[in-house]
């Protein structure tokens, strides 16, 4: 004799009828400093995200009960944004625990399937113009293209025994590397590198440089701090300054390359998930990846928005300190020349 097996919704096994449903759940009857104190983002920018993806999340919750797009994505926000499944979350959307993690996970696929999109080089002429000019005005280097750095996000420790990810401090994590213009758009993200791997190594093996390195012409290049090789296509600082002009280099390499530091500290902050002091991210290496990038995105979608990227900067360093492991400067002698004709024509 078959057996007859219900299966039951998670939310309505815990809520039963007469909790405030999934489908009862209205943005609209709630106000605008809720909106942003609770998911983080204004109710304008939730509209446009629900629009930008409720084809996809539409089409990964084909159930009778499913929960709609601007719930999922309002878990989502509430995640990445706290940095935790809250049961005050979950009770402000009624949902349970459990689908908030489900929400969670769909609305991170969605954004990762945008990221090609959403975070590249490919920039029409005029906004490449503008983007160095913006950069010049910083501290005057000139053709700037962006800055370059790697942060590293904490995660658990892997369930296999995997020292790759444990980084030079002892903890486990996700070195990141991010290349940003002179707004703190970004323009690459790499969101996959474990964190025993040097900013250098990652740097070599990464899209970015093997994109320029096999272009033969050059409309500008990147600035990257003194754990980068010096190419034709990438300016350092100089490693053993000895002229005044080389001093007022360094000076506005640094005051340039800082706001890819501030980039990260922004999106670190308005991203509490991402955000060590709320603890380390709970999830496989693979999974903190996607979770690190949909929130890449996220920055990206915002700023092009119209939202300030430094809204919710925080003025605490965190500490990215040098390992005292520098190397000296790898001599590519036409490298040398080009960096030493633009200290002569800008610094002297």
């Amino acid at each position: 004799m078959a057996i007859q097996i219900a299966i039951l919704d998670c939310d309505l096994l815990l809520h039963g009828r007469g909790h405030k449903t999934l489908d009862r759940f209205d943005i609209e009857t709630v106000s605008d400093e809720f909106l942003l104190t609770t998911f983080g983002f204004p109710r304008d920018f939730i509209y446009y995200l629900v629009e930008l993806l409720r084809d996809t999340l539409s089409r990964r919750t084909q159930r009778s009960r499913a929960i709609s797009p601007e719930v999922q994505i309002l878990a989502a926000l509430g995640f990445y944004t706290s940095g935790s499944f809250q049961t005050r979350m979950g009770d402000a959307i009624g949902i349970s625990q459990a689908s908030m993690s489900r929400c969670v996970t769909n609305v991170t696929k969605a954004l990762v399937e945008k990221a090609p999109k959403c975070i590249g080089f490919m920039r029409d002429e005029a906004t490449k113009q503008q983007s160095k000019e913006e950069f010049f005005r910083v501290a005057g280097i000139p053709n700037v293209m962006g800055v370059v750095d790697c942060a590293h996000i904490a995660i658990k420790a892997p369930n296999a025994d995997d020292s790759s990810y444990v980084n030079k401090k002892g903890f486990h994590s996700i070195n990141c590397q991010l290349v940003c213009d002179a707004r703190g758009l970004l323009l690459s993200a790499e969101t996959n590198w474990p964190g025993s791997l040097q900013d250098n190594c990652i740097f070599k093996q990464s899209s970015v440089y093997k994109e320029l390195e096999e272009q033969e012409n050059h409309e500008g290049w990147l600035l990257g701090d003194c754990h980068y090789p010096l190419k034709k296509w990438l300016m350092t600082p100089v490693q053993y300054p000895e002229t005044s002009a080389d001093f007022r280099y360094n000076l506005a390499h640094t005051a340039t390359h800082e706001i890819v530091d501030r980039t990260f500290r922004a999106i670190q902050t308005r991203f509490r998930c991402l955000d060590g002091s709320k603890g380390y991210l709970q999830y496989s290496p693979e999974k903190c990846s996607h979770i690190i990038l949909a929130c890449c995105v996220l920055h990206n979608v915002s700023l092009q928005s119209g939202l300030d990227a430094w809204t919710f900067e925080r003025t605490d360093i965190p500490d990215q300190s040098d390992d005292g492991s520098r190397k000296p400067e790898t001599v590519d002698s036409e490298a040398v020349r080009i960096r030493q004709e633009l200290i002569l024509s800008h610094f002297s």
